[in-house]
């Protein structure tokens, strides 16, 4: 028997836990097994949950966010709307710097829960290189402020908090080990995150990050103009730690808007277009690796979050 879902005193207690799925349809025979763990299904559709509460709780415990304050933070929209949701829970005011660059829903998810969304304009609607740090420029800007609390999700270590608690459900979910993990990366707290605890549980794992190939400043130096909203941020993060990962790989993003749309009509799995790059890249994996090895990914959020954009056109 199943167990019974659980009885939770707070809608933040609905964060994480989240099942791991075989992907057995996209994925050629002959290949390593690949699996993928949906964040999908956090409360917000976005792992940025996991992320965001200790965001919160940690300002809240050292004292620097005070009753009566106003969270600021430069977002995209899955990190603003998983913010917007803890303040929301524990009533604090939210200020984000966002972009027309990014999905409608998101922007709509972030105000239903009561957040102010200031916007900096994007001529292209794209990710350029100058767009991510811009909107933090005006974070920092209000964040001189006193009755602002700046989360800076770029360079705050308390996002391993939650991402532990994501490895540590891998750890359990694959008692037998795994043999490589892959992910795209913005801020690179989740893979990071994960990676600190993998690594040492298996020394062997081969950690993947990856980035738009349109954007390649990780792996050529030079950012450049891409749609593939919350990773690709124009420059290295400083939570990127290279001790932490083995290769980083830059991704066709045509090839992931296509994996979105095989994904959705093939594995009746509905994501968004991160996910369809870290997608290719654990195929990738799976090849050169072979039958019998365990690649992991992760479903970073839901594809409900991108219906009005082109990625299903």
């Amino acid at each position: 028997m199943p167990h019974p879902p659980s009885v939770v005193e707070s809608v933040l207690d609905a964060i994480g836990n989240t099942p791991v799925i075989q992907l057995r349809h996209v994925v050629p025979e002959g290949y390593a097994n690949v699996y993928l763990k949906l964040e999908s299904l956090n409360p917000t559709g976005s792992y940025k949950d996991r992320m965001a509460k200790p965001l919160i709780d940690e300002g809240i415990r050292r004292g620097d966010l005070k009753p009566g304050m106003t969270v600021v933070e430069a977002s995209g929209g899955s990190t603003g709307s998983s913010l917007a949701f803890v303040c929301a829970a524990k009533g604090y005011k939210f200020h984000v710097i966002s972009s027309n660059a990014f999905a409608k829903e998101k922007l709509r998810t972030m105000g239903v829960f009561g957040a102010t969304v200031e916007l900096i304009d994007s001529p292209t609607g794209h990710v350029t290189k100058d767009l991510i740090p811009s909107m933090v420029k005006r974070s920092m800007e209000l964040a001189e402020d006193d009755r602002y609390y700046w989360t800076d999700q770029f360079k705050n270590r308390a996002a391993y908090i939650g991402y532990a608690e994501m490895a540590n459900e891998l750890v359990a979910q694959f008692p037998t080990g795994i043999d490589a993990f892959c992910s795209t990366v913005g801020t690179a707290g989740m893979a990071m995150g994960v990676a600190r605890v993998l690594k040492p549980k298996w020394p062997g794992i081969h950690i993947v990050v990856c980035e738009p190939a349109s954007s390649p400043a990780l792996t050529k130096g030079t950012p450049g103009s891409h749609h593939v909203e919350g990773v690709g941020i124009g420059y290295c993060p400083p939570l990127l730690d290279s001790g932490l990962y083995d290769e980083v790989r830059a991704i066709s993003e045509q090839e992931g808007r296509k994996m979105c749309s095989r994904l959705a009509a093939e594995e009746a799995l509905l994501v968004g277009t991160s996910t369809g790059l870290n997608v290719v890249a654990a195929i990738a994996l799976a090849r050169e690796l072979g039958p019998g090895k365990t690649v992991v990914t992760v479903a970073c959020d839901t594809g409900l979050k991108y219906l009005n954009g082109d990625l299903f056109a």
